[in-house]
This record gives C-alpha cells, sequence and structure tokens, in this order.
C-alpha cells in the first residue's frame, strides 16, 4: 500500500502527477453519462467484439466508454502509459483501470494491452489475444495521437511538428501564468518539406492501415467489420495552424487512407471504413497547439453546457457504426460529429470574440475557468466529488488479462 495526499504541480498544462480517486471518479461520471441502449441483446447473441487503438485519454477514451456503457462490447483497447513508481502512474494508467473495474462489473470481457501501438510487436501481442479469446474484430476504432512513431520496416523515428504550411503564421494563444491568463501573439516559422513528411507518417493514416493490415492476414476481421478514424478539421480561426498546416496535411492522409481501405473492406469483407471528425475538446493533445486554449475557452463561452463532450460524440458515432442510427457521411467520406461546433452562427460569434480578446478583456469573453478545471480533470483534478485532502492509494496494478 502507498497512500498519500496528492497536490497538483504543473508547468502551463502539463501536471507532474495525477490523482487516481479523481482519474477514477471521471471515468464513473463518464460511464453514468451514457444513456441505455435501445434494445437489450437477446439471449445467447455475441456480443460484438471491439478494437480501440489509443483507448485511455480524450476520444479514445470515451469511444471505449460508450462501447462498453451503451452496447456491451467485448474485446481490446491499447494505450501506452507508465506505471506508478517515484511518482503517480500516469492518468491513463488510473482511467485504464477504472474502465477495467467498471466493464468487468458490468459483464463485459474487456482486457487492455499496454504498450507501443505503432509497433509489430504490440500488434501481434493483440492479434494473439483476440485469436485465444475474443474471435474476430467488428469494431475498429484507431485513437492515436502521438509525438513520434518508429516505423517498424525501416527502423526510422519520425517526430511530428506544429508548423504552418508556405508561410510564417501569427496567432493569438492563451498563456497562463499562475492564475493570471493573458492573450499573446505567437508566430511560427513554416515546415520543411521534411516536417510535412515526418509529421504525416506519424499522424497520417500509415499505422491504421498497418493494424486493418495486421488483422486481415491473421483473418481476424468479421464480415461486415467497421473501422473508424478520429480526426479534427476545427475552426477557421485555428486552421492556420491546424487543417492548413502539418498536422492537416497528416489528417489528409487519414481520410485517404479511409478512401482506400473503405474500399477495399467491402470487396473483401462487405465492411466499411470511415474518418469520424470529432469537435473540439479539452485534451492532452489539443492543449499543446497554439490557439487552440483560447478557442475553446471562447467556444465554451459561447455555448455554454450546449457543447457535447467526448463522451457524447461518441455515443453518436457507435450508434452509426452499429446502424442503431443511419450512418451519414459527407461527400469525403467523412462521419461529421461537429456540425454544432462548426456551425455559422456559433462560428460568427466565436470569431467576434476572438478579435476582441485581449488580456483585461478574455475573462467576459471566454469561459476560462471552466477550461482550466477541464486542464486539471485530465489529471484527476478538480473532479466534483473527490477529497483532495484525504490520502488516496496510488500503487494501482495494472488491469489482470
Amino acid at each position: 500500500m502507498s497512500e498519500r495526499v496528492i497536490t497538483p504541480v504543473n508547468r502551463g498544462f502539463l501536471f507532474l502527477d495525477a490523482h487516481p480517486a479523481g482519474c477514477r471518479t471521471t471515468v464513473e461520471q463518464m460511464w453514468a453519462s451514457v444513456p441505455e441502449a435501445p434494445a437489450a441483446e437477446a439471449p445467447g447473441e455475441r456480443r460484438p467484439t471491439a478494437l480501440v487503438v489509443g483507448s485511455s485519454a480524450g476520444y479514445g477514451l470515451a469511444a471505449t466508454v460508450a462501447g462498453l456503457a451503451r452496447y456491451g462490447v467485448r474485446g481490446v483497447g491499447v494505450c501506452l502509459e507508465k506505471a506508478p513508481a517515484r511518482r503517480t502512474g500516469t492518468a491513463g494508467w488510473y482511467r485504464t483501470a477504472a474502465t477495467a473495474d467498471l466493464a468487468r462489473a458490468a459483464g463485459n470481457d474487456f482486457a487492455f494491452v499496454n504498450g507501443d501501438a505503432f509497433s509489430d510487436d504490440v500488434k501481434g501481442r493483440v492479434a494473439d489475444l483476440l485469436a485465444e479469446r475474443y474471435g474476430k474484430v467488428d469494431y475498429l476504432v484507431y485513437s492515436v495521437a502521438a509525438p513520434r512513431r518508429t516505423d517498424p520496416e525501416t527502423g526510422v523515428t519520425h517526430t511530428s511538428v506544429l508548423k504552418p504550411l508556405g508561410a510564417r503564421y501569427s496567432t493569438k494563444t492563451l498563456v497562463f501564468d499562475g492564475d493570471q491568463a493573458e492573450v499573446r501573439t505567437v508566430t511560427t516559422d513554416p515546415a520543411s518539406v521534411a516536417d510535412t513528411a515526418h509529421t504525416v507518417a506519424v499522424m497520417g493514416g500509415a499505422d491504421w492501415r498497418r493494424w486493418i493490415d495486421h488483422l486481415d492476414e491473421a483473418d481476424l476481421l468479421a464480415e461486415g467489420v467497421s473501422t473508424a478514424a478520429l480526426t479534427y478539421i476545427g475552426s477557421p480561426l485555428t486552421a492556420g495552424i491546424y487543417r492548413n498546416g502539418t498536422i492537416g496535411a497528416a489528417k489528409a492522409d487519414l481520410e485517404a487512407t479511409a478512401r482506400e481501405l473503405n474500399s477495399r473492406l467491402a470487396q473483401r469483407r462487405g465492411g466499411r471504413a470511415v474518418t469520424s471528425v470529432n469537435a473540439a475538446a479539452v485534451t492532452q493533445s489539443s492543449t499543446a497547439i497554439p490557439g487552440i486554449a483560447l478557442y475553446i475557452g471562447l467556444l465554451r463561452g459561447v455555448l455554454g453546457d450546449a457543447m457535447l463532450s467526448p463522451t457524447a460524440q461518441l455515443v453518436d458515432l457507435w450508434d452509426q457504426l452499429t446502424g442503431t442510427t443511419d450512418l451519414v457521411a459527407d461527400d469525403e467520406g467523412r462521419v461529421r460529429l461537429d456540425r454544432w461546433e462548426l456551425d455559422t452562427s456559433v462560428q460568427d460569434a466565436v470569431a467576434a470574440r476572438w478579435h476582441d480578446a485581449t488580456d483585461t478583456t478574455v475573462r467576459d469573453l471566454a469561459d476560462l475557468d471552466w477550461f482550466t478545471a477541464e486542464v486539471r480533470r485530465l489529471y484527476g483534478f478538480d473532479v466534483p466529488g473527490v477529497d483532495y485532502t484525504a490520502p488516496t492509494e496510488t500503487d494501482v496494478p495494472w488491469p489482470s488479462l
């Protein structure tokens, strides 16, 4: 036992420790927010087998919880998290343990593999687990955001960058110094050809395709298999650094991969592949992008509680993938869960606030209290119902297979 009181220590948006009880309560609250499935499974009916790659944080965590709580999926989640040692475990470590406990209590057989999802070793471990325990995959949700990837074929390690394409780009951004928020302008130099290629290698469709290849070769894709890779388009206000930048080039590659996989799976398995365009959310990845913190704070200021959580969005995606509702894709084959964010009236209101945002006005225009609380909740802090003065157990084991 290694109980202790944990206080948040952070450097900007990065926290050095996570709070196990707060992370657990976060997952419990996500689970409780998922509506019941529209119809109970018939006696003896096989629950669908799902594989979620990137299952411990952000939209991947929401996909895992929504699939388990609403449809009782069985299968495997893959993520890369650090165990407790001198410091606490990572937040994703504790969220995974909580998700596994909730799944078990609900009667769902769902296992978690901790390792580098980009590696062929992890793909092999997952394939073996599927073959031994779960059978063929009905649904594969791909949600990986990482700074680097080592190509298993070449051994080359690619590192992604956040840069504009073609020319230098300046944008407003939000910087926190203690309790004080400052609106600053940051300028980023354009990406080189190599920068763009490396970012596409990390964040594009190569690894998603490799997962499909690996499972297909092992005959672990079910007839009618559906796969979705989670992505983001975002606002014109952030397009210069995001959709029109190196990350945007990677997302375009991801969407091209979806079209390629869709054609192949339709022919071979009667299946389909789509990208799911999710809306803005506070995640450990999004807070690193210049301008995104300010944009999300302003968006929340405009919409308030009308913002849809990642869990609510992933319930929508699961409903479409399972046929509970019709799957509706745009002309590029993308399932659009972001229409509420990109509604013209919403974007016009956010743009007006963006124009007016200064150090003195930003707290009136953006919901910064909500934003900072959301960042802290990523690490298990500021979660309602948690006593942060009480010792909490940090030595939480990884869910047993």
